[in-house]
């Protein structure tokens, strides 16, 4: 099955496996899925992130049986682009979360953005 939008089918995923209570998750992988999950897990917000040739597996982290990630919300979809400078870059609910912005320096959080002074595409907040 091809998917038109990667990084929707993503954020669905994960969404559907904390509501399902699965301990991980498994999707066909992408160099953009590994570099976003790349942050997630440095972020703390899932686990370990393996790869191999199947796809990749992603363990979904909890906190006293609740989830890790209360929100995760695509920003910049196909259909519409949202892109920001680096002075437009806010904190996401006053520090408590973050987002993920591409950007011509590759795959990056907006603090990262705001210390490099770039900007990018938004491609979603986790909250």
């Amino acid at each position: 099955m091809m998917v038109r939008d990667p990084l929707s089918d993503l954020v669905s995923r994960i969404k559907n496996g904390y509501m399902a209570s699965l301990g991980n998750i498994t999707m066909p992988k992408s160099k953009l899925r590994e570099a976003v999950l790349k942050i997630l897990s440095s972020e703390k917000y899932v686990g370990k992130v393996t790869s191999d040739d199947q796809g990749l597996t992603v363990e979904l982290l909890y906190k006293s049986k609740s989830p890790v990630i209360t929100e995760i919300v695509r920003v910049s979809k196909p259909g519409s682009r949202v892109y920001m400078g680096f002075k437009s870059l806010r904190l996401v609910l006053g520090g408590m979360g973050i987002q993920i912005l591409s950007t011509p320096k590759g795959i990056m959080t907006g603090s990262q953005a705001r210390k490099l002074k770039v900007g990018g595409e938004v491609i979603c907040k986790v909250w």
